[in-house]
Formats: C-alpha cells, sequence, structure tokens
C-alpha cells in the first residue's frame, strides 16, 4: 500500500539524485501514478493525454529514465535504441503487446504491467453484454433512438438458467464464471491449462464441447498466433443456433467478417465486442468496422478496463513496481527482467548489474569486487533464457573505478547503484 512504499522510499537511501530522474507518462495515466512518484521524492514528471506517434515518441524520449504507456504507444526497436537512459517502462494496462520485448530485454529494460488490477471491471461488463444481448437490447434502444417503439418480446430471454461457456478460464474469465452463478447462470469453461473450478463451474474437453452446449461464449484469451483468428467460419457454425458471442479480449481473435455472415444469416444471435482488429490511435478518431450496423451487436471501444477505479489500481499497481525497481532493485512484476525480491540493507551499497546470461559472469563480478577489495554482504540473481540480474550489497561506496569495471566486463548490459 502507499504508507508501506512511502516508508521503504524513506529507508532507501538512493545515491541517485531522484529530481533528476525524467519521467514520461502518455495516454492519460492516472492521476493516482503521478502523485505517487510525486510522493516518492520525484519531480520531473511530464504527462500527455494522448498516444504518441513512432517519430513524436523518438523526438521526446531522449534522456526519459521512466516510460509509462497505455495500450496504444507503440515502444519500438527504434524508440528503445534512441532512449539511451530509460530504466523502467510501465504499461499501465493489462497487456505489454506494445513494447518490443526482445529489445527492452537486450537492453536491460524493465517492463511492468498491471495483469490484474481491471479484472473486476471487465467481468462486469461481460455480464453487462450477457444480459444486454439475451434482451436484445442493442437494436430496441436504437428503434426508440429513431423514434420507433419495438414493445415484443420475440428472441429475448432471462440469463438465468443459460450456459455461460468461457473460453479462457483465468482471472478475468474466473471472476466472469463467480458473477454469472450469482444470476444463476451455469457456467462451462475450457483452457488450454488444468485450471481448479470456481462454484459450480464445469471443464469442457474441448472447445468444440464447450461451443455446442453454450447459450452465451465469452472469450478471455490473450492474442498469440495459436489465437489469431481462433473464431472463424468453423468454430462460429459450432455454436448452438442463436446464442451469442462476447469478445472483450483481442481483437486479432475474430474473423470479422465470418462473424458478419453468421448475424446475417441468423445463425448467431448477436455480438458484443469490446476489441477490434483496427482500432483507432486516439479519442475522437473515426472507427470503422465491418461489425457497424448489424442487428443486436454491441460494440464498445476498448472500454473493458476503463473504469476510475480500475485505473487508479493499474497507476498505484504499475508505478509502485518502478518506484521500487529504481529505489531498491526490486524487480517482481517485471516482464523483461528476472524476478529479484530483494530485502533493504540500510547499512550497505546495493549494485545493480544486468548481463547477457552466460557461464562465467559472476565469478567474473566476484573478481571484480575482491580486486577493489568490497566485501560482499549479500548476493542475488535470478535469470531467464537472455539476462541475468545480479544484486551485489557490499560495505562500502562503490568506486568509480569498481563501477567502470563492472560496465566494461564483456557480457555487461546494464550496471546500476541504488544505495
Amino acid at each position: 500500500n502507499k504508507l508501506s512504499l512511502q516508508q521503504n522510499s524513506v529507508m532507501a537511501l538512493t545515491s541517485f539524485p531522484k529530481e533528476k530522474i525524467k519521467i514520461l507518462l502518455l495516454e492519460g495515466v492516472h492521476p493516482a501514478a503521478v502523485e505517487m512518484f510525486r510522493d516518492a521524492g520525484y519531480t520531473q514528471i511530464e504527462t500527455t493525454t494522448g498516444a504518441l506517434s513512432e517519430k513524436e515518441l523518438l523526438q521526446k524520449i531522449n534522456n526519459v529514465h521512466i516510460l509509462g504507456i497505455r495500450s496504444k504507444t507503440q515502444l519500438t526497436a527504434a524508440a528503445i535504441k534512441q532512449a539511451d537512459k530509460l530504466i523502467a517502462t510501465g504499461c499501465f494496462c493489462i497487456g505489454v503487446n506494445q513494447v518490443s520485448m526482445s529489445d527492452a530485454i537486450e537492453n536491460g529494460i524493465a517492463v511492468f504491467n498491471s495483469p490484474f488490477s481491471n479484472t473486476r471491471s471487465v467481468a462486469e461488463l461481460v455480464i453487462a453484454n450477457c444480459i444486454m444481448l439475451l434482451r436484445r437490447i442493442p437494436e430496441k434502444s436504437k428503434a426508440v433512438l429513431a423514434g420507433q417503439w419495438l414493445k415484443d418480446s420475440a428472441g429475448c430471454f432471462e440469463v438465468r438458467g443459460k450456459t455461460l461457456g468461457i473460453i479462457g478460464y483465468g482471472h478475468i474469465g474466473s471472476q466472469v464464471s463467480v458473477l454469472a452463478e450469482a444470476l444463476g447462470m451455469k457456467v462451462i469453461f475450457y483452457d488450454v491449462e488444468p485450471k481448479l473450478s470456481l462454484g459450480n463451474a464445469k471443464a469442457c474437453k474441448s472447445i468444440n464441447d464447450l461451443l455446442k452446449l453454450s447459450d452465451i461464449v465469452t472469450l478471455h484469451v490473450p492474442g498469440t498466433s495459436a489465437t489469431r483468428n481462433m473464431v472463424n467460419e468453423s468454430f462460429l457454425r459450432k455454436m448452438k443456433k442463436d446464442s451469442v458471442l462476447i469478445n472483450l479480449s483481442r481483437g486479432e481473435v475474430m474473423d470479422e467478417q465470418a462473424i458478419v455472415n453468421a448475424i446475417t444469416e441468423k445463425h448467431l444471435a448477436g455480438l458484443a465486442a469490446d476489441v477490434f482488429i483496427d482500432e483507432p490511435q486516439q479519442k475522437g478518431d473515426l472507427f470503422q468496422s465491418p461489425l457497424q450496423h448489424l442487428n443486436n451487436v454491441l460494440l464498445t471501444p476498448h472500454i473493458g478496463g476503463s473504469t476510475l477505479e480500475a485505473q487508479e489500481n493499474i497507476g498505484t499497481d504499475v508505478a509502485g513496481k518502478i518506484i521500487r525497481y529504481l529505489e531498491t532493485g526490486n524487480s517482481m512484476g517485471s516482464v523483461s527482467v528476472p524476478a529479484l525480491n530483494l530485502p533493504l540493507q540500510q547499512s550497505a551499497h546495493r549494485i545493480l548489474h544486468i548481463h547477457h546470461n552466460v557461464p562465467g559472469v559472476l565469478s567474473e563480478i566476484n573478481t571484480i569486487m575482491s580486486k577493489h577489495k568490497a566485501n560482499i554482504l549479500g548476493q542475488y540473481l535470478q535469470t531467464n533464457n537472455a539476462i541475468g540480474y545480479v544484486a551485489v550489497d557490499i560495505d562500502k561506496k562503490a568506486s568509480a573505478g569498481l563501477i567502470a569495471d563492472l560496465k566494461n566486463s564483456k557480457e555487461t548490459i546494464r550496471v546500476r547503484g541504488v544505495y
């Protein structure tokens, strides 16, 4: 929480001047994140409400130490190459697909996100979509707004007693499961990994089994090569006639034209989509999709996690992770730097070393420490396939020569002292 984070910040006597750390937060990152950085002593904070193109980002990213983005700004290889002072990037959202992860890893940039902070907001919108589609609210609302009075119960149903099929039973899918059961729905799910069901939810052996039984199918899958266009003509034909589909996961999992055909031919009774293959970059930009103008279709502009509660939770979560990384080296929650949960050391000086994951690096680090007569009080190492991350606590302030030798070590990517 904020109190413990502030206490940790006071205890961590950082060796770098906080007033010189430049923080750039784009796309309307929640003010709670700005407040956390300010409370921790960081003053050079620039914010924007919109996303930046690659050209615009290249112009602004020089001398930036911390970059905060949401889902639109792309941190490309070119931007990472330009950002020679970048220490960490915060993705104030669920995913990190907008970051060139291979380049971030190769350059020792810690990337943080907040995969679970908007879970409840997304789950609530799924449930709302279930009710709206089964009551055919989209077309009835459109008619009333046009002056037509379509008071009719044909094709309209309660959700109670209906079967909800959840594809992807992770944090969001399982939360949807709990809410759906509270409304009296039967819940079945499919996941590529074995998952413990919550409540009375039942696991299906295959997606095909789920599609045959579900009145409503909701997607909660990542955007990968395995899921691209998974909702195609074959998938839709296996769904029950007059069932509805909800997608609040990734736009690329849907073949939009196949969905158009399924609804036009009245095999699929409705669709709710919050994500699309082509999404505008800025609020107010023109949006076009073949899914527009269909009956009983509810389209929303990627707002599944866009509640004030979720954005505040994301803001404090990601900002807190970045501050801990800056001030203690704690990399828990990073998707690029190996995870180290480091203790505070008030009577030591900590050096952080990111390097290519090859044999002999730790031995070389210890040799350099010995050369400079630095007594090691604590040493922590974690690796992934590409890089290793070492935190070394020594009994005296690191000399310029020690830091220079570490930086000149063959496999070194980045060296940083924190206190």
